[in-house]
């Protein structure tokens, strides 16, 4: 018998395993997890392609998860892949009242999502989130999808989509943080004064870091930074840290679990964002509520914010930063620009709830 219960069944290249493995796609378990509490009589159903390591049927947090292990499937076998998400969809809508289809990135769940919802007649939506907004995105000449079915995280991925795929998606839902995560934290004194938090890649660009705290560090030798995270440049970037002579300043303290790195943003004065391309970094939002203002290069909307300020070089960060710390007028109190309950309540407007 067929459940009339509403249904959304959402595509995501990712989930956590289980209710502790909180560092996978957070932004997007958050969702998830506000979606459940704030619409309790949505029936919602996870599909995960590549992780986690199994495939398998659990409950996260009260949510239906079935995930496939794509990562077994390797080039020309990959079909096999889709050939079984389609199939669960298929089973998944004779069951349910499928009223939404919802995917994370427009990549290879947008693919599904959109080929489905068009044979069945389900509305279909796309939460671009970050790279899939770049050119070197394959997926799209398959995809091809439509500016309604588009949803972009920032005012900059709406641009940047426009600029490489000559679709301007409808809608701007930005990412959120849940306030809630904060309640439970102690307040502490500011004592340090830099921090970054995010993989150790080249886009995200932590060389620039490392140069901006050198600068500061020869006019305030005393100058205490950190950094949250792990990847392939660890090495590299802690090699650098030894010949620019910051060991007794700058630490790169590995993956947090993500409690302990809100606890640091409540410790801090300055986040620094130095990564070139940033769809709408989740990070500069908690630290921004964790009372430390932000320095980035990259603007994701249109609006200025308080507390967030936008440099265009290495120099000008050092700059700004050095503004902040000698201003005795510099506040640190908590500034929210979104909260993720209004991002789940203005998505879920598109699928008529």
């Amino acid at each position: 018998m067929k459940n009339d219960t509403e249904t959304l069944v959402i595509l995501s290249p990712a989930f956590p395993a289980n209710e502790s493995d909180n560092n996978w796609v957070p932004t997007q378990q958050l969702f998830v997890k506000t979606l459940k509490n704030d619409f309790p009589q949505l029936h919602i159903i996870v599909l995960t392609f590549l992780y986690p390591y199994q495939a398998s049927t659990y409950s996260w947090n009260g949510v239906q998860i079935i995930s496939f292990n794509g990562m077994r499937y390797r080039k020309i076998r990959r079909v096999f892949l889709w050939r079984k998400i389609w199939q669960q969809l298929r089973k998944i809508h004779r069951e349910n009242n499928v009223t939404g289809l919802f995917s994370f990135w427009c990549g290879e769940c947008a693919l599904l999502g959109r080929w489905f919802g068009k044979r069945y007649s389900i509305s279909h939506y796309c939460w671009i989130c970050g790279q899939d907004a770049r050119k070197q995105n394959k997926w799209m000449k398959f995809i091809r999808p439509e500016a309604h079915e588009l949803i972009a995280m920032s005012d900059f991925l709406v641009n940047e989509f426009y600029k490489n795929h000559s679709i301007k998606p409808r809608y701007v839902i930005p990412a959120a943080i849940d306030t809630m995560q904060f309640q439970s934290l102690l307040p502490s004194a500011r004592d340090i004064d830099i921090m970054g938090a995010g993989s150790l890649i080249p886009l995200k660009q932590y060389d620039v870091f490392i140069v901006v705290v050198k600068s500061l560090q020869q006019k305030l030798p005393g100058i205490k930074a950190i950094q949250c995270g792990d990847g392939e440049e660890k090495a590299k970037l802690q090699s650098l840290v030894k010949t620019s002579e910051l060991e007794n300043n700058l630490s790169f303290l590995g993956e947090k679990p993500h409690k302990e790195t809100l606890q640091f943003m409540q410790r801090t004065k300055v986040f620094l964002h130095t990564s070139n391309y940033e769809g709408f970094g989740v990070v500069c939002l908690e630290a921004l509520y964790a009372g430390a203002h932000v320095i980035s290069f990259c603007s994701p909307m249109e609006q200025q914010f308080p507390h967030w300020h936008i440099v265009h070089t290495a120099e000008e960060m050092m700059e700004k930063a050095l503004e902040l710390f000698q201003n005795p007028r510099t506040e640190y109190n908590p500034v929210l620009l979104y909260s993720m309950t209004d991002t789940v309540k203005s998505i879920m407007k598109l699928f008529g709830n």
